[in-house]
């Protein structure tokens, strides 16, 4: 990693190096979303440690797009102020501020960790609600609650919502922005053949699947400023025959790219706990892969998964 300490320019966006602090859920804001105190030292604090790029946790683009009731959001502009806090101190440390933009789909609805382990609350339990994916199949384990498919009319809801965060977190003053669409969330169920059964426009083959994908970053650039990054967390291979595969992905980021995404974040799709022979283990095993997609589609990119020690 001879450039890891190197600046990065992408539009009109420089980092003073190449290591970001992703996105981490914390369940640390109140139940209206908003931003804390403990945001404020945590990003603050990481951004004075020298990252280059900052994001605070998923940021949620509507109210059931939350992992707990306890995750921030960016559904009101009420939440706008708490935001632009925590990016001024980030500035202010040197680093950039960034966004993940997401809603967690058929995954959402849990109580947090320390409220006696990870569980998927029910519909109608108080601190619960209705999940929803591309269809009516829950993820499994422990996520076996019903899911409710979306409508064609929620989809368009859902790009609406993208483009209304979007345009909060310019208010914010958030100078990159990522769609988080992997990790079995919303954008990653829509992607994958095994969680997407639609036979609609927006399932079926490679082209229907990502259509939710191309959409979202239409609707995303359409209020975005153009000088600013926008990127996308993919979910690119599940890992499994039945779910998304590598080379699927690649030809869904050229097309990407010619919607306008500046930078492809490439992930696991994590649609299900059956992968086969996951390589977590394995050294950098996402670097070559991240390499390809640079080739291939000409479009910056960057990974994560046991990196290793900087060299």
């Amino acid at each position: 990693m001879p450039d890891l300490f190197s600046p990065f320019t992408l539009k009109d966006v420089t980092l003073r190096n190449r290591i970001v602090m992703s996105p981490m859920t914390m369940h640390r804001s109140p139940s209206d979303g908003t931003m804390t105190d403990f945001h404020v030292m945590l990003m603050g604090s990481r951004a004075a440690g020298g990252f280059g790029l900052v994001f605070p946790e998923q940021i949620a683009i509507q109210p059931d797009g939350r992992t707990t009731t306890r995750c921030a959001g960016i559904w009101e502009d009420a939440q706008i102020e708490g935001l632009q806090r925590v990016n001024r101190l980030v500035k202010d440390m040197g680093a950039v501020p960034a966004i993940q933009l997401g809603h967690t789909g058929r995954k959402g609805s849990e109580n947090r960790p320390w409220d006696g382990g990870r569980v998927q609350y029910a519909p109608d339990h108080p601190e619960g609600w209705q999940v929803r994916g591309p269809s009516a199949i829950s993820y499994g384990g422990r996520f076996f609650h019903p899911v409710q498919e979306m409508s064609v009319a929620e989809i368009h809801e859902m790009h609406a919502s993208y483009a209304s965060a979007a345009r909060r977190a310019a208010e914010a003053d958030f100078e990159w922005l990522e769609l988080h669409f992997a990790h079995g969330y919303l954008g990653a169920s829509f992607f994958s053949p095994i969680a997407n059964k639609r036979a609609d426009a927006y399932g079926g083959s490679l082209e229907n699947r990502a259509r939710f994908h191309l959409e979202a970053i239409d609707a995303v650039k359409a209020v975005w400023p153009e000088r600013l990054p926008l990127t996308m967390r993919l979910g690119s291979d599940d890992l499994n025959e039945e779910g998304v595969q590598f080379d699927e992905s690649v030809a869904a980021v050229a097309w990407m790219k010619e919607h306008g995404l500046d930078l492809a974040d490439l992930s696991m799709g994590f649609n299900t706990d059956d992968m086969k022979s996951p390589p977590f283990a394995e050294l950098a095993f996402m670097v070559e892969r991240g390499a390809r997609v640079r080739r291939e589609c000409n479009i910056p990119v960057g990974v994560s998964w046991n990196l290793g020690v900087p060299a």
